[in-house]
């Protein structure tokens, strides 16, 4: 496939049509801007591609309206008194603001040290602004405080990838793969709801005979599309992993020869699972041990050593975001590596990345222990490398620095950050324990968000800078498959509102930073900046350095490191993959009398993350409804409460008071949420 620039559309004279893709999820699917000169009026088409194959969600459908929205940001603003949640802001020009900004910075710098500074970045930012922060930090602020709300949700499934795969690419296959399987396993991920253009692929599967096997503790519309729904008590996704490869072990039903032959530790992991009995596992989890039974037997069937047409596994945020996520990672990997799955056809292990460039972002250099290209930084090999690159010394590199949480908990705090600088994020809605990130927040002497709308975190800035929106800009997104596709510019951006490129190379010229962001090219050019993410990146393990504009037009877009990964060899020193063992502990919050149910959060189809796009789109907003809390009818009979009830759902670490609804999805030990509308303040 071809992927096109702008065009002139027949049989509608004057109409321009420019290719891109959604600025949603991390399907990206891709999507035609049509506009008119002269006119503010956008409409969107479907685009045939892999992903999407022209189908759009109601989100993509609706993302035109946010350009001309009457919120928009379009002028710098400042806190009259900095400091002082309280003063008003006061519009200002960009000079003053770029000025005022370089003079604070400089100032908390002389008085605190280099990393006294702190940079947030996020899994929404294009590959080049991602490179570009991560760069600026480290050269024009020295600082080794920076990370990206990408941790909140890809950490557990990047770490076990890496460990296990030597290599960390969301699915190492295209998605299209999926149709050919005969057995999907997907954990913890609604993808009717978060990213519906996705479910085609496994309705084709199902179409032709494969069983699709989903794990979730609540029936969602995913769960309700399945072959085989395992319903388990939050928390205890592990268990149940351990129990289907106690199952595979016992039964025999395992890759022996590929056991040997690519893996290493499989003996300890064995061992590991052979107390999870099937009726052992039930009493954990509540899964029946046939069902258990059921979908070991369908995985197996498939795999390639027994000729099948392919079995996969899958899993999404719901696994990964628990105290073991990374263990319970392991565990699904072991699964796949116990049935020869990686590398196989139609067969392997995947994480289906939720953010628009959870893939892309992640590489690059916005997380605190990384460079370009996945590097650790701690490497002296990569720092020389990179270093080489920006023009400086590889020892003026600061090393890692602190992680997400642990970043934004240590702000105003003794030793901690003094100023904040906030692209591409909304922490204040979307971090863990938001309540207390909130207040350190608050305690900065100095916190800059740059943003197209007044989020929750923009509302508590001193310095707030309005910044180009997806359509008013061109840049590169690495979508859930790792591949490498171009957004491209539709629309002008309103007068007043500058790209964050820009922003970051005028405040390094006031850093005296300016020869390694020249002014001439790299703010202005994504071009000039993707050139040198690739130079940048090269050699590493996400090495992006064949990657061109050209290319991805020319091929629909690049799958870095080939389109399907892991045939012939893992990235590993020895070239095998690893098992890993597991041991499951238990929940690491587990109810009492005071606590009795378990809250879970879930996706819905009208929002996205935090809201602060899909909130301001009227048709989203009466789609998705009011706050909620969803309770099992047994316990609504119980508290007697009805539908449309206002309850208090109360945690050990705050409250909220939401709307009611009743439905049998959830298990009666159960509430459950949607994020995105609970912490709605507007």
């Amino acid at each position: 496939m071809t992927a096109i620039g702008s065009l002139t559309v027949p049989g509608m004279p004057g109409t321009v049509s420019t290719s891109t893709h959604c600025p949603y999820c991390a399907l990206q699917c891709a999507m035609s801007l049509n506009t008119k000169p002269g006119s503010n009026a956008v409409t969107v088409e479907g685009r045939e591609f892999p992903t999407n194959r022209g189908a759009l969600c109601q989100k993509g459908w609706t993302a035109a309206e946010l350009l001309d929205h009457p919120s928009r940001l379009t002028t710098p603003l400042i806190r009259e008194v900095r400091g002082d949640r309280h003063s008003r802001f006061m519009a200002t020009d960009w000079e003053t603001v770029l000025d005022l900004m370089a003079a604070d910075i400089s100032s908390i710098q002389s008085a605190h040290g280099r990393d006294a500074i702190a940079v947030f970045g996020g899994g929404g930012l294009t590959n080049e602004k991602a490179y570009a922060l991560g760069k600026f930090a480290r050269v024009a602020l020295g600082t080794s405080q920076i990370d990206y709300n990408g941790r909140f949700c890809m950490s557990s499934a990047a770490a076990a990838s890496n460990a296990s795969l030597g290599l960390d690419r969301g699915m190492p296959f295209p998605l299209t793969d999926v149709q050919g399987a005969g057995a999907v396993l997907l954990i913890g991920s609604n993808i009717a709801e978060t990213m519906p253009p996705a479910l085609q692929h496994l309705e084709i599967m199902r179409a032709s005979g494969g069983r699709l096997i989903v794990i979730d503790p609540r029936v969602t519309r995913t769960a309700l599309n399945a072959d085989l729904h395992l319903q388990p008590a939050s928390g205890t996704d592990l268990a149940v992993a351990m129990g289907l490869l106690h199952i595979l072990c016992a039964q025999g039903a395992i890759d022996e020869q590929y056991i040997v032959e690519r893996t290493t530790g499989f003996d300890q992991v064995r061992a590991s699972v052979q107390s999870y009995r099937p009726d052992h596992v039930e009493r954990i989890t509540g899964v029946p041990s046939a069902l258990l039974q059921r979908a070991a037997t369908w995985l197996a069937e498939q795999a390639p050593f027994r000729q099948g047409r392919g079995s996969m596994i899958l899993t999404g945020r719901g696994g990964e975001q628990h105290s073991n996520g990374t263990q319970t990672v392991h565990g699904f990997i072991n699964i796949a590596l116990a049935l020869g799955l990686p590398g196989g056809r139609n067969s392997g292990y995947g994480c289906i990345t939720g953010q628009g460039n959870g893939q892309g972002g992640r590489e690059h250099g916005q997380k605190a222990d990384q460079l370009p290209g996945y590097r650790m930084i701690t490497d002296p090999a990569a720092r020389e490398h990179v270093a080489g690159v920006w023009g400086v010394e590889p020892k003026s590199i600061p090393g890692p620095g602190r992680s997400a949480f642990e970043l934004l908990d240590a702000l105003g705090q003794p030793g901690g950050p003094r100023a904040l600088l906030v692209m591409g994020s909304n922490p204040v809605v979307s971090a863990p324990s938001a309540t207390r990130v909130t207040e350190r927040i608050q305690s900065l002497e100095l916190l800059v968000v740059a943003d197209f709308f007044m989020s929750e975190t923009a509302a508590l800035a001193d310095v707030v800078l309005p910044v180009t929106q997806w359509a008013e800009e061109t840049g590169t997104m690495t979508n859930l498959e790792g591949r490498v596709i171009l957004r491209q510019q539709a629309v002008q951006p309103p007068d007043g509102v500058r790209s964050d490129l820009q922003v970051l190379s005028e405040l390094a010229q006031r850093l005296g930073a300016g020869e390694r962001f020249p002014a001439d090219a790299f703010p202005t050019d994504p071009h000039v900046v993707f050139a040198e993410l690739g130079r940048a990146s090269a050699g590493g393990r996400a090495d992006y350095s064949k990657v061109t504009y050209e290319r991805i037009q020319q091929e629909g877009g690049v799958l870095w490191g080939g389109d399907r990964m892991f045939a012939q060899t893992f990235p590993t020193p020895d070239g095998r993959a690893r098992f890993v063992g597991t041991f499951f502990a238990g929940v690491a919050e587990p109810t009492d009398n005071a606590y009795p149910m378990t809250l879970t959060t879930g996706r819905i189809l009208a929002q996205y993350q935090s809201g602060t796009q899909t909130r301001r789109v009227r048709s989203l907003v009466e789609a998705s409804g009011e706050p909620f809390v969803e309770v099992h009818p047994d316990v609504a009979d119980d508290l007697g409460i009805g539908i449309g009830d206002r309850a208090r759902v109360t945690t050990r670490r705050g409250s909220v008071t939401v709307s009611v609804r009743i439905s049998s999805a959830l298990r009666p030990d159960t509430i459950g949420t949607a994020p995105a509308l609970v912490t709605s303040r507007g």
